[in-house]
């Protein structure tokens, strides 16, 4: 190659990102849109509550400390080549069952209305079932690249990832966090599915959770009286339908262009978790449905992008990376289709946060450390296409 033909090589790979800026930049964007929102929904519970001092702020400067937490995480998290993370994954898996351990011990896991969810440590509260969402895409991603001969038995392919998420989801329930549960459960099969599960084990894995879920909620009074809430919220809109009857109120308020940015009526004291949970109807309300299909859009392309850098990732062998991304594809969507679809009356209510959004400290880390995950995963894909080691 002459000298004129290097340099002008060199210049086209140059040229080239070594990341994917479309998704950091709506990471960026939904982070920003965050902690305004979050500001917004949060400034009347601030100001009238005794434990945040009756300042307006309150919820602000600690949402804008977990962000910058979190994005020092995230920072830390890309510096980790993918090999390791495989290596870690087991440990890193029983680290969080641990965890899941220890929230459920009176002294050590704090219990607030009636859940046993968060361990404190002091100045913030750690919510385990957040962390444990990680480390099972890359537990999931691991045990299917190391039984991938063995997908197709029951026994042997099947069987012990089953006992394994049943663990898991006991711990879960025991909390009790049903949402957590659900959002594992369906990442771990799609992890699955996608590693080569035989497509009759699949579906009859899909039976088998239809069924648990339906004999979950038979069970529970409080998960029946949620369906029955959610089924017609407007029958007992003081009681069972209070929270999502509030709800459609506020996106019916919102209409179009919403009723501007701090003119919400449903976030003084009407809508219970406004700032968490629901942040989405007080974006439907003040943004309207502009705001709502911005954020819908942006969700979607962080999935696409996730998938696509897992089908690259495949293509160069790299099939631990490849299930990783498409893993955490999987769970950023689902999480995100469900906090929708409960603040729009779709689905029934259930506590989980809107990714990147909602305000919650575990949550927000964990999401962030999975997209610095995703990442690295590009990085090093770009890397080996460029014939450069990682």
């Amino acid at each position: 190659m002459s000298e004129a033909m290097y340099y002008s090589e060199s210049r086209k790979r140059a040229a080239v990102p070594e990341y994917d800026r479309a998704l950091v930049w709506c990471a960026i964007v939904l982070l920003a849109l965050g902690i305004v929102m979050v500001y917004s929904a949060s400034i009347a519970i601030a100001e009238g509550g005794r434990s945040t001092g009756y300042q307006p702020t309150y919820y602000l400067v600690r949402h804008v400390f977990f962000v910058a937490i979190s994005f020092a995480a995230a920072v830390a998290a890309f510096q980790v080549p993918l090999r390791l993370w495989q290596q870690a994954a087991p440990y890193l898996f029983v680290g969080g069952l641990v965890l899941l351990v220890l929230v459920l011990i009176p002294g050590i896991g704090r219990e607030v209305n009636g859940s046993r969810r968060w361990i404190s440590l002091g100045i913030a509260n750690l919510q385990p079932s957040e962390i444990v969402k990680v480390f099972v895409v890359l537990y999931a991603a691991d045990y299917t690249v190391r039984k991938a001969a063995f997908m197709h038995s029951l026994k042997r392919g099947f069987m012990p990832m089953f006992f394994v998420m049943l663990l898991t989801g006991g711990l879960l329930l025991r909390e009790p966090d049903f949402g957590a549960f659900a959002v594992i459960t369906v990442v771990a099969m799609g992890i699955l599915f996608l590693g080569g599960m035989n497509w009759r084990l699949f579906a009859g894995l899909i039976v088998m959770l239809l069924v648990g879920f339906l004999l979950l909620i038979w069970s529970s009074p409080y998960r029946m009286q949620r369906i029955i809430g959610f089924m017609d919220p407007w029958a007992d809109p003081y009681g069972k339908g209070y929270q999502l009857s509030h709800a459609l109120i506020a996106f019916g308020r919102g209409e179009w262009i919403g009723v501007g940015l701090g003119g919400s009526v449903e976030k003084l004291f009407y809508l219970p978790e406004a700032h968490t949970d629901f942040l989405l109807a007080v974006i439907a309300e003040e943004l309207g449905f502009v705001g709502v299909a911005v954020i819908a859009v942006l969700f979607a392309w962080i999935v696409a992008r996730a998938f696509v850098i897992g089908r690259r990732a495949a293509i160069l062998e790299r099939y631990f990376a490849s299930l990783v991304a498409q893993g955490i594809g999987m769970w950023i969507g689902v999480q995100a289709i469900i906090n929708m679809g409960v603040n729009m009356g779709i689905l029934p209510t259930k506590g989980l946060t809107l990714p990147l959004l909602s305000f919650g400290g575990s949550a927000l880390a964990a999401t962030c450390v999975a997209i610095a995950i995703l990442l690295r995963i590009d990085w090093e894909n770009r890397q080996l296409a460029r014939g450069l080691t990682v």
